[in-house]
């Protein structure tokens, strides 16, 4: 990764995108451990994280992780999904934030020498090539390495820098511990508290959530 001390930065996490990346390497992302491992690397002077929500049901599995991020560093951005049936009669939900994060990083690029994009979209390549126009540099973080692979070959291309997500997973990825029976001996392993409850709790529903959402232009 190409970081300067000095360069002011900014993450902008498209998460159902994101999610699907970590998901496809087999590991859960700790966004505590995410967000020290970029603030360390440079001035970071903003981490944006954006999802659709469902709310027309009494619990929305994403919520707690919402209000985590929330609490804990990220500027988030949300809207409401839209249910629509298909041709086929087949109930779908509308959770695409992508004109949201195109919005900010336009207006926030001003203030910023270094975007940095969680999604492989390649719809965002226009938005890259736009951003570099301005002298701001953007660097991409997706996976090649998941099967089929998630980040466009285009995106890849025209970003200054390609951070592989797998690449990143030993600093950023949720820590796991033995748990041992009565006589010392290690049974199962499994991923320890995140902070706060409420992170353990959106972990383990996230993936309920994310499916149920289908990503439409």
């Amino acid at each position: 990764m190409i970081f300067y001390k000095e360069e002011r930065a900014a993450m902008f996490i498209d998460g159902a995108n994101l999610y699907a990346a970590a998901r496809g390497l087999g590991f859960d992302i700790d966004y505590k451990r995410l967000l020290e491992v970029f603030a360390g690397r440079g001035r970071l002077v903003r981490a944006f994280y954006y999802t659709a929500l469902i709310e027309n049901e009494e619990y929305s599995p994403i919520r707690p992780l919402v209000d985590w991020l929330d609490y804990n560093g990220y500027a988030m951005v949300t809207k409401p999904t839209k249910e629509f049936t298909d041709a086929f009669g087949r109930r779908k939900i509308k959770g695409n934030m992508d004109i949201e994060l195109a919005i900010d990083v336009m207006e926030m690029c001003d203030n910023v020498e270094h975007i940095i994009i969680f999604s492989g979209d390649g719809d965002f390549r226009r938005l890259v090539e736009a951003v570099q126009r301005k002298g701001v540099r953007v660097s991409v973080v997706s996976t090649m390495r998941s099967s089929p692979p998630m980040v466009a070959d285009e995106l890849r291309r025209q970003a200054d820098n390609f951070i592989e997500l797998q690449d990143l997973m030993p600093h950023i990825s949720r820590a796991r511990t033995d748990v041992q029976n009565p006589a010392g001996q290690p049974i199962i392993s499994q991923p320890q508290p995140q902070p706060q409850q409420a992170m353990k709790e959106a972990a383990q529903s996230l993936a309920e959530a994310q499916e149920e959402i289908q990503d439409v232009a």
